[in-house]
C-alpha cells in the first residue's frame, strides 16, 4: 500500500493534504468461484542488479499466461501483499477475449529477487522484470493493469517505456508523479496517521518481517480486509508492530476469497515468507525510483489511462490526493472512475470493476483480437526476419533483439 510524492506546486502542502483524507463505507458482494491451482506457473530468468555487492545477478519471474493466441495483451502486476491469483475475477472474466499474462512481482511468491532488500529493487528494476516477461512470453506491447503498488509499477513503466505499454489502467492508487521533492512516509504519517505502517516497514525492516512471518494466514487475514469485514480502527497506524491492532482477536477468512484461494495464498507466500516482500517500502529503493525519474526528467505519460479509485480504503482519500496533485496535468489521456470498495476494489466488487474496466476499453477502442498492426498499418513493423511485430499485441517471428531495436526506432520517429 503506497504512500506518494508531492509535486513541485504543492510539496507545501504535504501535511495539509495528508490529514485532510478521509474514510467512508460500502456494501461486499458473494465470493466468485476461482481456483488458482487451475492454472500453470510458466518461469523467465530475468537479468537484476544486488546494489550492496554491486554485481549482476539473475532473477526468476513465475507467471500466468491465458489465452496466448489473442493479440491484445493484458498484463496484471499485483501490490503489497499480494500474488498474481489476486486477478482471478478479471482473469475469469476476459480470459477468452484477450491475452492475460498475471506475474508474481519479485519477491513475492515463487519470484526471486536479489538479496538486497534495501536498494536493489526501484520502480525501473521492475520495469525491467515486466518487459523480461513480455519478451519471454513473445509480446511487443501491452496493457499494464496494476494494483496498489502494482499500478504504481504500471505507470513507471509506461512513464520509462511507452514503446512497450500501450495503456495503463491503475487500481485503488493514481498516478503519483516524482517531479517535486523527495517525500517520505514518515513526514506524511504525523499527519497522516494510516501511513505509520510504512515507517515500521522501511526503520524495521528485519523485524517487520519477522512479525509477518510468525503467522503468514493471521498476516494476510488481517490486511485483506472489505468495508462489510474492516480491519479495527487502529490498524496501520503504529511505528512499531503491523498486527498489534489484531493482538487478541480473531481475524475471518479474507471476504472474498474462497478456501482454496486462501491456501493457494498462504502455501505461495509460504514459499519464501515475507523476506523480499518490502521492497516498496524501503527508502533506498524509494529514493532511487525517485532520483531515476528526476535525471529523466520526464512525468508525462501520454499514452490512454484508467485510473479507478475506491470511495472507502482506510490507506488514503486517493481521488483527493489525485486532484491536489493535479495527476491530469501529466496524464492527457486520462480517464478517471470511482467505485464502492476499500483497498482491494477488484475483489471486493470484481463485477463493478469489470464493467469500469470493459466499457473503457471499448470507449478507447482497444478491443480483443484488434489493434494498430499490420493488417491496419500496411507494411506495419516488420523484424528482419519478415515477422509482423504488431502494436498492443502478440509478435509473430522474429527476434526479441530485432523487435526492440525497431520499436525503439519507430517510437524515436514518432517523437
Amino acid at each position: 500500500m503506497p504512500s506518494f510524492s508531492l509535486s513541485k506546486l504543492h510539496h507545501p502542502l504535504c501535511t495539509i493534504l495528508a490529514g485532510s483524507l478521509f474514510l467512508t463505507a460500502a456494501v461486499v458482494p458473494g465470493v466468485a468461484a476461482f481456483n488458482p491451482k487451475d492454472y500453470k506457473l510458466n518461469s523467465v530468468t530475468c537479468p537484476a542488479i544486488d546494489r550492496v555487492l554491486d554485481e549482476a545477478v539473475d532473477i526468476t519471474i513465475q507467471y500466468v499466461e491465458v489465452n496466448p493466441t489473442a493479440n491484445t495483451t493484458i498484463l496484471m502486476v499485483h501490490g503489497w501483499p499480494s500474488l498474481w491469483s489476486s486477478w482471478g475475477r478479471q482473469i475469469e472474466e476476459f480470459k477468452d477475449e484477450y491475452h492475460l499474462i498475471a506475474i508474481d512481482v519479485r519477491g513475492f511468491g515463487g519470484s526471486t529477487h536479489p538479496s538486497d532488500v534495501q536498494s536493489s529493487s526501484t520502480l525501473a528494476d521492475i520495469t525491467g522484470d515486466l518487459v523480461c516477461v513480455l519478451e519471454h512470453a513473445r509480446v511487443s506491447s501491452a496493457i499494464c493493469l496494476g494494483h496498489d503498488w502494482g499500478s504504481v509499477a504500471c505507470y513507471e513503466a509506461a512513464r520509462r517505456r511507452p514503446d512497450v505499454f500501450s495503456a495503463v489502467i491503475g487500481v485503488t492508487v493514481p498516478y503519483l508523479p516524482s517531479s517535486g521533492p523527495f517525500c517520505t512516509a514518515a513526514s506524511l504519517s504525523t499527519s497522516m496517521p494510516t501511513l505509520s505502517y510504512q515507517v515500521f516497514f522501511e526503520r524495521n525492516t528485519s523485524e517487520a518481517v519477522v512479525e509477518l512471518n510468525s503467522d503468514i494466514r493471521r498476516t494476510s487475514r488481517g490486511t485483506l480486509r472489505s468495508v462489510d469485514s474492516p480491519p479495527p480502527a487502529e490498524f496501520l497506524k503504529s511505528r512499531e508492530t503491523f498486527m498489534g491492532a489484531w493482538e487478541g482477536r480473531e481475524i475471518p477468512q479474507i471476504p472474498y476469497f474462497s478456501k482454496e484461494e486462501e491456501d493457494y495464498f498462504v502455501e505461495r507466500f509460504s514459499l519464501q515468507g515475507f523476506d523480499h516482500s518490502l521492497i516498496f517500502y524501503t527508502r533506498g529503493n524509494q529514493y532511487g525510483t525517485w532520483k531515476s525519474a528526476q535525471e529523466q526528467g520526464n512525468y508525462t505519460i501520454p499514452q490512454p489511462v484508467l485510473s479507478v479509485l475506491p470511495l472507502n480504503d482506510p490507506v488514503a482519500n486517493w481521488q483527493l490526493v489525485s486532484e491536489v496533485m493535479r495527476v491530469e496535468e501529466f496524464l492527457p489521456g486520462l480517464t478517471t472512475k470511482t467505485m464502492p470498495g476499500a483497498h482491494w476494489p477488484h475483489m471486493e466488487f470484481p463485477g463493478v470493476f469489470n464493467g469500469i474496466m470493459r466499457a473503457w476499453l471499448e470507449e478507447v477502442g482497444i478491443r480483443p483480437g484488434r489493434g494498430r498492426g499490420c493488417a491496419e498499418c500496411g507494411e506495419g513493423i516488420k523484424g528482419a526476419s519478415g515477422g509482423c511485430v504488431e502494436f498492443g499485441g502478440r509478435t509473430e517471428g522474429g527476434h526479441d533483439e530485432e523487435r526492440n531495436e525497431v520499436e525503439q526506432r519507430v517510437f524515436a520517429d514518432e517523437l
